[in-house]
């Protein structure tokens, strides 16, 4: 069952992406509407990106653009990076719990309102000159 442990976390930690990344988790928004706004900014320069989310027109990129700051303040503060250098090489949103909630209708009914969450990771890479 533990056969050659070490020599395994080794190999894992060899093969880790050491790309600069941040992750919002539990994300009051459909993964669906966040995977839109993501779309738009995948392969764009880091300041192209922030003026797309700035000035879009949905309400919901102010999240991706805090994550986006995030990542962009973990590259220049912990691998030395600069802003300027970085572009998203890659953004996804996966689904999170959903709650659910009931609504009372008449006749003694209830429909189910289901409330998604979802889980937006970026991730940033220098650019190749």
């Amino acid at each position: 069952m533990a056969k050659r442990m070490r020599e395994k976390a080794k190999l894992r930690e060899e093969n880790k992406d050491t790309r600069p990344t941040a992750t919002a988790k539990y994300v009051r928004m459909g993964a669906s509407k966040a995977k839109r706004i993501l779309d738009t900014i995948r392969g764009k320069n880091y300041n192209e990106a922030v003026a797309i989310l700035k000035f879009g027109p949905s309400a919901n990129s102010d999240v991706v653009l805090k994550v986006l700051n995030s990542a962009a303040a973990n590259a220049e503060h912990n691998m030395g990076l600069n802003k300027e250098d970085l572009y998203v090489a890659e953004c996804y949103a996966n689904q999170g719990p959903s709650f659910k909630r009931v609504m009372f209708r008449g006749r003694g009914g209830v429909d189910t309102i289901i409330k998604r969450t979802c889980h937006i990771t970026v991730i940033l890479d220098v650019v190749k000159k």
